[in-house]
């Protein structure tokens, strides 16, 4: 009985390339996510100063976040990180991982607009950069979705 392994297709160089690229991306929401967990002063007085903001300001947006808000942010960044590596390693829960950041990502969108944000933070760079990043992890996932069902990722 002779035993056939499955041929995996060979590993596309875009797979490398948006998986290097995305991981780097996202690793940027990840540091943000932790130096502000971490209220690193520094950090967010910089963050601040960008803003045009006095760093209480930061400090209580951030400090006010409900607990489905900070669990929402989370499910984004990292579900995203995950992505990302998963990715890399060619694994199919590339997709599963990504699918868990648009829920925290959805999840977050939503408290940015019900919350009382505070103006200065509300910019049309900010709105902006939330459609980046929108538009950076739907397309991340479609992208696991695709190297799934064409058996690259398994």
């Amino acid at each position: 009985m002779e035993l056939q392994s499955e041929a995996r297709p060979k590993t596309p160089w875009h797979l490398w390339a948006l998986g290097v690229i995305s991981l780097i991306w996202f690793a940027g929401g990840a540091n943000d996510y932790v130096q502000t967990k971490l209220v690193n002063m520094d950090y967010l007085g910089m963050a601040a100063e960008t803003a045009g903001v006095p760093v209480e300001v930061i400090l209580d947006y951030f400090g006010s976040y409900p607990l489905w808000a900070n669990i929402c942010w989370a499910l984004g960044v990292w579900g995203a990180v995950a992505g990302s590596l998963l990715l890399l390693l060619r694994s199919r829960y590339a997709f599963h991982a990504l699918a868990l950041s648009v829920v925290g990502l959805l999840g977050s969108t939503v408290y940015a607009f019900i919350s009382d944000i505070p103006p200065e933070l509300a910019s049309t760079f900010q709105l902006v950069f939330t459609a980046l990043i929108w538009l950076s992890v739907l397309a991340m996932a479609y992208y696991a979705l695709a190297m799934t069902r064409a058996g690259v990722l398994r």
